[in-house]
C-alpha cells in the first residue's frame, strides 16, 4: 500500500488505538500471558500478524499457538479499536497493549489516472489544511508598553514573528500574534502578568499557513 498512495496530512479525527483487551478481573498481566489463549477480534490480519510474532517468539506451535475468533464466544481477550474507551470500561474490560494509534489522513495517489491533476490536488490539499489550522489556532492581540515587549513576545512568538505596531500612545506598541486556541487562557494569564492590557483573542475562519 505504502507505494501506491503518499500521507499528506493528518486530519485531527477519527483518532482511535488498536489495542488488546482483557477483563480486569482477571490475571492477564501481558500480552505473553495469552499466548495459546484464544482472542476475538474483526482485524484478522492484524491480530494475527500481531499474535503470530507473539507466538514465534514464545516458541508455540501448532495447536498451542493462539486462535484468533471471528464472532463472540469464549474467548480470554480482545483485538479491538477503542476511541474514548468508555464502552472498553462498560464491559469490565482494559487494555494491556497497544498494537497501534490510529488517524483519519489525507492521501493521494502516486500513479493518478487523469494527467495533470497535481495542482488541483495541490489546492485542495492546501485548503484543507487551512481549515485545519483555523481550528488549531486564534489571533491574540494586546497593547504594552516597549520595556516590557521581550518580555511578552516571548509568550506570543507567533508562528513566524508577532506583528508589532506602534500606538499613538508613546513607547506603547500593539502586537497581534498567532497562538494555540488550546493554550489560550493560560497565554493571557502569562500576559497579564507581564504587563500587557486589551488583551482580545479572535476565531479563524479560515487560513493559509
Amino acid at each position: 500500500m505504502d507505494n501506491l498512495v503518499t500521507e499528506v496530512l493528518r486530519l485531527g479525527f477519527g483518532k482511535c488505538a488498536l489495542q488488546v483487551q482483557v477483563p480486569e478481573a482477571g490475571s492477564f498481566k501481558t500480552v505473553d500471558d495469552l499466548a495459546g489463549k484464544r482472542v476475538v477480534s474483526s482485524f484478522k490480519n492484524l491480530s494475527e500478524k500481531y499474535f503470530g510474532e507473539v507466538d514465534s517468539r514464545l516458541q508455540l506451535t501448532g495447536e498451542n499457538r493462539t486462535k484468533i475468533e471471528y464472532v463472540g464466544g469464549s474467548v480470554e481477550a480482545a483485538f479491538d479499536l477503542v476511541e474514548s474507551g468508555d464502552t472498553m470500561r462498560a464491559a469490565g474490560l482494559h487494555a494491556i497493549a497497544t498494537v497501534l494509534d490510529t488517524e483519519a489522513v489525507l492521501i493521494r495517489s502516486n500513479s493518478p489516472k487523469r494527467p495533470g491533476v497535481g495542482p488541483l490536488i495541490d489546492v485542495i490539499t492546501s485548503r484543507i489544511a487551512g481549515v485545519i489550522a483555523a481550528g488549531k489556532y486564534v489571533v491574540c492581540q494586546y497593547n504594552i508598553s516597549r520595556d516590557k515587549l521581550a518580555a511578552a513576545t516571548l509568550i506570543t512568538p507567533g508562528r513566524k514573528a508577532p506583528t508589532i505596531s506602534p500606538l499613538e500612545e508613546e513607547n506603547w506598541v500593539g502586537v497581534s500574534s498567532m497562538i494555540e486556541k488550546s493554550k489560550s487562557a493560560t497565554i493571557m494569564d502569562e500576559l497579564v502578568k507581564a504587563g500587557a492590557e486589551d488583551i482580545l483573542i479572535f476565531s479563524l475562519n479560515n487560513c493559509r499557513v
